[in-house]
């Protein structure tokens, strides 16, 4: 049972990240609380490697 609670609180604490994000660094935004962890966040993001259109074909076709 404690597992499940500590699952249905990671999946809330993981869900509650995303919608920061979408909500202020997404849209280029500051977040008023805590801008450092939406500059954090932003870092995060363009850290993570991106399929251009061109490589996106290519691997559909294969």
């Amino acid at each position: 049972m404690l597992l499940l609670l500590l699952l249905l609180v990671a999946a809330l604490v993981a869900a509650g990240v995303i919608a920061l994000y979408v909500a202020y660094p997404h849209r280029g935004e500051e977040m008023p609380v805590a801008p450092r962890v939406g500059t954090a966040m932003k870092q995060a993001a363009d850290a993570i490697p991106v399929l251009e259109d061109d490589e996106v074909q290519a691997a559909r076709r294969s």
